[in-house]
Formats: C-alpha cells, structure tokens, sequence
C-alpha cells in the first residue's frame, strides 16, 4: 500500500484518473486534475476555502433551472466562455466573428416573415436590422436561418420572467434567395447580468462592472457552413469597454441610425421614428 503524502497525491490522482478509456476523457480528467492541484498549492487553499467554494458551486446549481444556467454566466464573466469561444472559432478575418451564447438562449423560437415583428407589442423604440448572409467568396447565402434573442428595456430577457404565454423578444428569420434578411424588434439597452445569484455575490467583492452593453444576439446555422453565434452591439453603447462577459468585439458594433416616420425596410410603413441597423454576415464554409 503506497501512502499518501502531500508530495505524491497529485501524481496518484492523475494515475487513477488516467484509467479513463476514452482517450480524450482520459486527457481532460488528468489536465484538470493537475491544474486544480496547482491551483490550490499556488493559493495555499484553507479547509474554509474549500468548503466555501463547495457551498458556493452548490449554490450555484441549485439556483439554475431550464431558463437560467447559472454556471453559464459564471463561466462569462470569469472570461472561460469567451476563450472557448476563441480557441474552437479561428475563422478567417474576413468571417463575421463569434462571441459568447450567453445563459438566456430559448430554443424552439418562432418562425416570422420578412420584416416580421419579434417585440409584437413589447415597449420601445422600432429597430429593423437589415443586410444578408453571404459566404466568404461573396455568394449569397439563402435560406439561412438566424436565431434572434434579445433582453428588452429593462434588461430582462424572457428567460427571467418566469412563465409567459408566448415567445418574447425572440424568433427565427430566413433569408431570402439573394441572402437578405430583415429582423424587427426594439432597440436594445445595456442591463446588469442577474445579481441575484452566486455570480452576483462574487462579483460585489470586486471592482467590476456588472453591466453588459446594448446588443442582439443572433445564431446562424446553415447546412455546409461553420456555425455562427454572435451579437450585433450598438455604437457608442455604454460599457463596450467594459462588458462584463468579454464578448464585445469591434467588428460586431454598428451604427444604429434614427428615421423619420415612414416607409421601413420590410415594404411597410412606420407612424412614429424608427431605427436602423445594418449588418451583413459572413459565414466560413465547414
């Protein structure tokens, strides 16, 4: 029987845990076991420590459900879900590059028309978002699918507002054969992230700014392509500099310029001003 010191439990983790018979599981399970042993050698971890850590993971877990996902968020905001992003997403500078899903993706959105109104009553300013979908050769991209979410004026997204009757600030869009697409919704607004929770407790021990800048987000999946999620960030929004998720890139901020009442960009008409957004997309072929 080998016992254990302080010397050698890391090695006898890593052997034990090197019987995984998945070779990449096998990869992963040692890595993390050496990091974690580093870590709390590095920072000479207290008994408190951990079993705070523990109490907080706990915590964590218990306040995610099928609408929240808590360990998402804590993964933004402590910048692991932007380098994951970074390291599985090196596409050519000329794609339109991709940042974070973020914790308040809904699946099964609905389906709307061009032009069709995703706020359908929602409160604020009309936004269209206009451009199309083109390949890295400039081939119009059509019937692509966007996925399109975003918070509303008071930074909630439906997510957070427990149970509603229908989708909210959400929906799917097609392009049209020539790549065209056109999104209705609100303008967006910068929010906090949720401060409610396990991620909002650590953060209040810090300098850090818990606010996001004003966005949409939007996930592309097309047939022969990579896929895309990514946001569109509104110019000269407050904290571009200082997204607490790190998702902000500078390719991804647009000009949102205000009309006058009058026609809009899905052949309809506006009775009050309105604003628009262009952006075309540029996939990466698989």
């Amino acid at each position: 029987m080998q016992l254990v010191t302080e010397d050698n439990i890391t090695e006898l983790a890593v052997r034990r845990w090197a019987t995984a018979r998945d070779p990449r599981t096998r990869e992963l399970l040692t890595a993390l076991v050496r990091h974690l042993h580093a870590f709390a050698r590095e920072v000479r971890l207290t008994e408190a420590e951990w079993a705070a850590a523990i109490r907080w993971l706990t915590a964590t877990g218990q306040i995610s459900d099928d609408k929240r996902e808590e360990f998402i968020l804590a993964s933004d905001v402590l910048g692991l879900s932007m380098l994951v992003v970074q390291l599985n997403h090196r596409l050519d500078p000329a794609a339109t590059p991709a940042t974070v899903l973020g914790p308040f993706h809904v699946d099964g959105s609905p389906e709307l028309g061009f032009g069709g109104d995703m706020s359908d009553g929602v409160a604020g300013t009309p936004l269209y978002i206009t451009g199309t979908v083109r390949s890295l050769d400039g081939t119009p991209v059509g019937d692509a699918v966007l996925d399109v979410w975003q918070a509303d004026a008071d930074g909630n997204y439906e997510a957070q507002l427990g149970e509603v009757d229908e989708a909210r600030l959400r929906a799917k869009y097609r392009t049209r054969a020539d790549g065209a697409y056109c999104v209705r919704t609100i303008t967006p607004k910068g929010y906090s992230i949720p401060m409610d929770g396990p991620v909002g407790d650590l953060i209040r021990q810090t300098g850090i700014s818990h606010f996001r800048p004003a966005h949409v987000h939007f996930l592309l999946a097309v047939d022969g392509y990579r896929p895309l999620i990514t946001h569109l960030f509104q110019e000269g929004a407050q904290y571009l500099d200082s997204d607490v998720v790190f998702g902000t890139k500078q390719e991804l901020v647009v000009a949102f310029e205000p009309r006058e009442p009058g026609p809009t960009p899905d052949g309809g008409e506006s009775a009050v001003p309105w604003v628009q957004a262009r952006y075309d997309f540029v996939l990466q072929p698989a």
